[in-house]
Order: structure tokens, then C-alpha cells, then sequence
């Protein structure tokens, strides 16, 4: 009787493709039968080389699978199985969500895009949404941010918000007349413009219309996306603020 091998991920992935997309070929792989009771010895071992046997680079194909391993580790997508010793590991319920469910992928992709820090002010709330999946809520709170910050830093009044709080706070400045607090005086007219023109825009397109009706956020890459728009704007809030207070200090 001959037996015949299959392999985790096929030979051609392991060689074009990056760790991370092999890494998810690999979870597919390792989800089926439950994804549990997994050791790293049994992908790599006997059985891995006798599925890649007749390959010119098997020793290459096998570190690829553990790269991808130790991938999956890091993301949590592979955790310890609390049924056997330390040597074996489960799929994570993350994991099995991502293979099982048809927007886990996205779900997963959207949140690697928020792995690192944000703003400060983007911290609580804002990530807390988001990970629940609230993703109309974290989106309106990102933008609520940057109203806050931009008030805070140029001092105006309450009375003023979202797309008019943007325009006057970044109103260009002009030889002839001061313009607004946070515009930079540096800079020449059109830069001072589109300064002006990319925060009312962000108002105006992301935060408003949830103020005023239901917007359905059912994409979480855009969210986290939108999120991010939100982190780069609170960190020109901060430059601009230093500029006025360095203006402020100077006059």
C-alpha cells in the first residue's frame, strides 16, 4: 500500500508567497478536526518531509512553515492548549473565527491596522469600539477627537463645530489679516488651504453624517482606516498647537 502525503500549504506557496500569507494558509490547515492538540514537530517532521519529498528545497519549504508558525504565534492566532503539556497548541478562538466566519479575515486584517499605539485620545473609547465591533461608534468618537483637540489647541468657542470649527481654526494666514490660530504661518497659501480643506473634509465626511443619520460602517478595514485618518489628524493638532504657543511666546 502507498500512502500519499498531503501537505500543510503546497510547495509553490512556500516559496512565493510572504510568512503572513502563508501563515493563513497554514491556520486553514491546522483549523480542520477542531484545531486543537497541534505540535510544530508534526508539520515539520517525518511526515512534512515525506509530503515534500522529490523537492529541490525541502529544507527551505520546512523553515517557511515554521516562520509561518511562529507567525500565527505572535498574533495570538496559536495559543497553548490547556489540555495537553507545553509542547502543543490550539487554534485561538480569533483564529477560528477568522477561518470560519466569511468577515473574520477582514475583521483580522482591520485590526492589524490598529496594532500599534494610537493617539492617546484615540486609546479608550475609540479601540474599545472597535474590538466590539461597533465600528459606526469608533468612527464618530475618532472624529469627535479631533473636534475636541482642535478646540482645545485654538481656543474657540463651543459655539463653533465640525466643518466651521475646522475652517475658522485653519483659516490661511494672510499678510494683511491674521487668519486662523492653528494655520500655519510658514507655510505658503495653498499648503495653508489644503490644511484647511483636509480637516473640514474629515468633518465634514466622516463625522457629521453620523451626527445626523444612521450610516451603516459595516466594513472594518475602513474603519480602521478612518480611525487612522483620525490619529494622523490629532497629530498635526499637536504641531500646530506648539506653533502657536512658540508664536504666542515670541510676540
Amino acid at each position: 500500500m502507498t500512502f500519499t502525503y498531503q501537505p500543510a500549504v503546497p510547495a509553490q506557496a512556500l516559496r512565493e508567497l510572504p510568512t503572513r500569507d502563508v501563515a493563513l494558509l497554514l491556520l486553514e490547515h491546522l483549523a480542520q478536526g477542531g484545531g486543537r492538540a497541534l505540535q510544530l514537530n508534526n508539520i515539520v517532521g517525518s511526515h512534512a518531509k515525506l509530503a515534500y519529498d522529490g523537492e529541490r528545497d525541502v529544507g527551505a519549504l520546512l523553515d517557511a512553515l515554521t516562520d509561518a508558525w511562529s507567525w500565527l504565534e505572535s498574533r495570538a492566532l496559536l495559543v497553548r492548549d490547556r489540555t495537553q503539556n507545553e509542547a502543543f497548541r490550539r487554534v485561538s478562538r480569533e483564529g477560528m473565527e477568522l477561518v470560519k466566519n466569511p468577515q473574520g479575515r477582514a475583521r483580522f486584517e482591520a485590526g492589524e491596522r490598529l496594532s500599534g499605539p494610537l493617539h492617546p485620545a484615540l486609546e479608550g473609547t475609540v479601540r474599545t469600539n472597535f474590538h466590539l465591533g461597533d465600528y459606526e461608534t469608533a468612527s464618530f468618537a475618532a472624529m469627535k477627537a479631533v473636534e475636541v483637540a482642535v478646540r482645545e489647541a485654538s481656543g474657540l468657542d463651543n459655539s463653533l463645530v465640525g466643518v466651521h470649527l475646522m475652517r475658522a481654526a485653519f483659516q490661511p494666514r494672510r499678510p494683511d489679516k491674521g487668519g486662523g490660530p492653528l494655520a500655519d504661518a510658514d507655510a505658503e497659501g495653498g499648503e495653508q488651504e489644503a490644511a484647511s480643506a483636509l480637516f473640514a473634509g474629515a468633518m465634514g465626511a466622516y463625522k457629521n453624517p453620523s451626527s445626523h443619520r444612521t450610516v451603516r460602517f459595516d466594513d472594518p478595514i475602513e474603519a480602521a482606516e478612518i480611525i487612522q485618518f483620525a490619529d494622523l489628524l490629532l497629530r498635526q493638532v499637536e504641531r500646530a498647537k506648539q506653533r502657536a504657543q512658540a508664536r504666542s511666546s515670541t510676540s
